[in-house]
């Protein structure tokens, strides 16, 4: 295939990938599936303190997260049948009549040395277990379903309280949450003299951090598996050279593949120790694995055609990537222990950007049929696929990391804006941005 070509192809390939996301705050909108959630309360955590009242509201922070995550209708405080902090004081015959299934309670105390106590109880309305008394069989309530405390900086009570959502959604739902996870991205404020800034943030957009800024654009950042650092590509030095990053600790920071054309596309391996990328050293785009202790670079892919995308299955024992190989843009999968590629999606003439649930068993990408993009789940057993969203110019999705959630970005009356949908494709939501233009998102792992 001709350079010219190539470059043609890989510019195309960047600029899919590159898209509007939130900034520090977005709006959120549901646009369809909110009639599947559960109702639930979340109550007003109470106060009890020096300071006239906490620096964040804590439960409007847990309801927001179950609201976002499409399971969860929480009710309006206005509607609250009861203003509580406690177990011992709800009124569950109130609750039932409202239909409400779940309730949260809590309360902060403020301590002398500056910390908090943070405390909460999660109250299921309905349950009920039986038990023996004097020989009969009584139905009695059982509805403490968890309760917790913890003493914890002031300046932590925002993320404290996304580690409460998570508990709570485990609770209910009996799987992992992801509210405490963070996002990575890329910023560009025109107005800036170096208006390029790699970015982290919490999963909601809260609590931005600047690691890096630049004068050439800066792209595709990704996790290491540990969320400590974040490997990405950069045209500082008037071409893409491929840099890991230390996000806790300043001036840390190298770079790791440099080589003459194309370096791109970074992916860390699930174990850390390894990073897939794109190169052009010898000549055409290939995928390689970088052995991250001993430097050494290990060619996977020898083909004519463009091989771009590396995306580690979760045993870490196979790629996925993006070729054209078979004419147009399909998802490939090698083991990298011999074998061939295979490839791995049919439907529709254009499929990129895999990335895999955690149990390896489900497949997100972004199909195009009959010109429109649009995100989609395949079965990875049995190559069903299913589009998920009902936009149509949809690109760069990146998997929450429990799997439940695909953020993605689209167009909406003509503005690029940030969207999410659930990977059975029945709640969805927009989240434009309210200031700022940020590209290349990606979800973080779980965080220690």
């Amino acid at each position: 295939m001709k350079v010219k070509t190539i470059k043609k192809y890989f510019i195309s390939v960047f600029l899919l990938l590159n898209f509007n996301v939130v900034a520090e705050e977005f709006d959120f909108i549901i646009s369809g599936g909110a009639d599947n959630a559960r109702p639930v309360a979340v109550l007003p955590f109470s106060w009890k303190g020096v300071d006239a009242k906490a620096k964040e509201d804590a439960g409007a922070v847990i309801a927001s997260d179950l609201r976002r995550s499409g399971r969860f209708a929480p009710m309006p405080r206005h509607e609250q049948v009861q203003s509580i902090d406690n177990y011992e004081d709800i009124n569950l015959k109130l609750w039932r009549e409202k239909g409400i299934e779940a309730v949260v309670v809590g309360r902060i105390t403020q301590i002398p040395d500056g910390r908090l106590k943070i405390a909460y109880e999660l109250i299921d309305v309905f349950r009920k277990t039986q038990e023996v008394r004097n020989g009969k069989l009584y139905e009695v309530d059982r509805n403490k379903l968890d309760s917790y405390s913890a003493f914890i900086q002031a300046k932590d009570l925002r993320f404290h309280s996304h580690r409460i959502a998570d508990r709570i959604y485990e609770k209910l739902t009996g799987e992992k949450g992801a509210f405490a996870t963070r996002i990575a991205y890329v910023s560009v404020d025109k107005t800036q003299e170096k208006k390029f800034r790699l970015m982290v943030a919490d999963s909601d957009g809260w609590a931005p951090q600047m690691l890096f800024a630049s004068y050439q654009s800066i792209m595709s950042p990704a996790w290491s598996p540990d969320a400590q650092q974040l490997a990405y590509v950069s045209f500082e030095n008037g071409r893409s050279e491929v840099f890991i990053q230390d996000i806790y600790k300043s001036n840390s920071r190298r770079k790791v593949a440099a080589f003459k054309g194309i370096n791109s596309a970074p992916s860390f391996s699930p174990d850390g120790r390894r990073l897939a990328l794109t190169l052009s050293r010898d000549g055409n785009p290939e995928i390689y694995v970088l052995d991250l202790t001993t430097q050494r670079f290990s060619r996977i892919t020898t083909h004519y055609a463009i091989d771009t995308e590396p995306n580690w299955t979760p045993d870490g024992q196979s790629l996925t990537f993006t070729s054209d190989r078979g004419g147009r843009p399909q998802i490939y999968r090698k083991n990298l222990f011999g074998g061939k590629a295979r490839r791995m999606t049919y439907d529709g003439d254009y499929n990129a950007s895999s990335s895999f649930t955690p149990d390896g068993r489900t497949m997100v990408i972004v199909n195009r049929t009959n010109g429109v993009f649009h995100i989609a789940v395949q079965d990875v057993e049995t190559g069903n696929m299913q589009i998920i969203t009902e936009t149509r110019l949809d690109e760069s999705p990146s998997l929450a990391p429990n799997g439940s959630m695909v953020i993605y970005a689209t167009v909406y009356r003509g503005r690029q804006v940030l969207s999410v949908v659930s990977t059975d494709g029945r709640f969805k939501a927009r989240l434009p941005s309210k200031k700022g233009e940020v590209k290349a998102p990606v979800w973080s792992p779980f965080l220690n």
